[in-house]
């Protein structure tokens, strides 16, 4: 364990929210031969480089890709997305084994004008899907290339379990981190002590447990996110013959009973859930709070059920100034994650 007064709060370092501006959006390419999406493999790369072409406008994006092959199919790719400003687009060969790079990605932290990062130990949710070597090797080639600092706290942690305002509060899943197949000696107490010392917060606010198809056993990016320094959206089912309704309204109640780094409540905004999304027999973990917060759009997935409306104008409401994109994710959240988990934010630290 690194000592206390090496941690990035001691030494001055916060997680920023993810509203606050980016240097750039990191992603990792699908591989054809990965896991995620088995038999749907086709569309995935028009998704990828949609969410590509949509952020370039405001950001740069770094792409990680496998090796040469990979690297010219993902070029052509990205030449055929309309609108893509292809000279802010940049291809590392830094190999992955899934793409989901908001988990196996480094948690990016600042602190006057200085970058860093935090290098969170990465089993593929719990052991699930090996072979995970070169996802949790990640983090530190991404050090290296930018040659920033790098913090191991030496636990594991993905990035969609939790959720920070920037200003020292934190949302989680007991879920998720009280698992024992993450971190089997640690209890809630070790856990927020680790929130604390390497996000730079002070409060943390447990939720209790995923949507029904989640098999990350319960990330907070399905559930319930901040949208301001007090904020929260927060997923709802109304139906209670539906699955997810007794543990979203669990969810609710724990949020109101919350209070912030400042002993403050939250203000608490509801989010429709989409409806079952079934695939193969399969339900999934379809939902909004999947979204991600560029620096001039929200990248928010959509499942062609009549709640997409509803949802897209409760986020035009919480990020005005942004261009809300609704893309249909469908086929994306076949492989059990959306735009949140495929996105990892690198935040800027000089003049906006």
């Amino acid at each position: 364990m690194t000592s206390h007064a090496t941690t990035p709060r001691a030494l001055g370092f916060r997680m920023p929210a993810e509203w606050e501006r980016h240097e750039a959006t990191w992603l990792s390419w699908p591989r054809a031969d990965g896991i995620s999406f088995p038999e749907r493999y086709d569309v995935v790369p028009g998704l990828w480089s949609a969410m590509a072409a949509a952020l370039s406008h405001g950001e740069a994006v770094h792409v990680n890709v496998t090796d040469a092959a990979q690297e010219a199919s993902v070029r052509g790719a990205l030449a055929a997305a309309p609108d893509a400003r292809l000279e802010r687009v940049v291809l590392h060969r830094i190999p992955t084994d899934e793409p989901w790079c908001r988990d196996h990605g480094p948690t990016f932290v600042v602190r006057n004008g200085e970058l860093a990062l935090v290098d969170w130990r990465y089993n593929a949710w719990g052991g699930k899907y090996p072979p995970w070597d070169r996802d949790d090797r990640v983090p530190e080639q991404i050090a290296a290339l930018l040659g920033v600092r790098r913090f191991e706290p030496g636990i594991v942690m993905e990035g969609g379990s939790f959720d920070v305002n920037g200003r020292g509060t934190v949302l989680t899943t007991e879920s998720c981190l009280l698992n024992p197949n993450r971190n089997p000696g640690l209890d809630r107490g070790a856990i927020e002590t680790y929130l604390r010392d390497y996000l730079g917060v002070a409060a943390v606010v447990w939720l209790g447990e995923g949507i029904v198809g989640d098999d990350t056993d319960g990330h907070v990016d399905d559930l319930t996110r901040f949208v301001g320094p007090r904020a929260v959206v927060t997923m709802v089912e109304p139906d209670p013959a539906d699955e997810n309704h007794r543990l979203l309204a669990d969810n609710v109640r724990r949020l109101q009973a919350a209070r912030d780094q400042d002993g403050r409540p939250l203000e608490i905004v509801e989010l429709p859930m989409p409806g079952p999304v079934v695939w193969d027999g399969q339900r999934l973990p379809a939902s909004y709070a999947n979204f991600y917060v560029g620096n001039d759009v929200v990248l928010m997935p959509t499942f062609a059920h009549p709640n997409d409306a509803a949802a897209l104008a409760i986020l035009a409401r919480c990020f005005p100034g942004r261009r809300i994109a609704g893309i249909d994710a469908t086929a994306l959240v076949w492989g059990l994650g959306a735009f949140h988990c495929a996105t990892q934010q690198q935040p800027a630290v000089g003049p906006a």
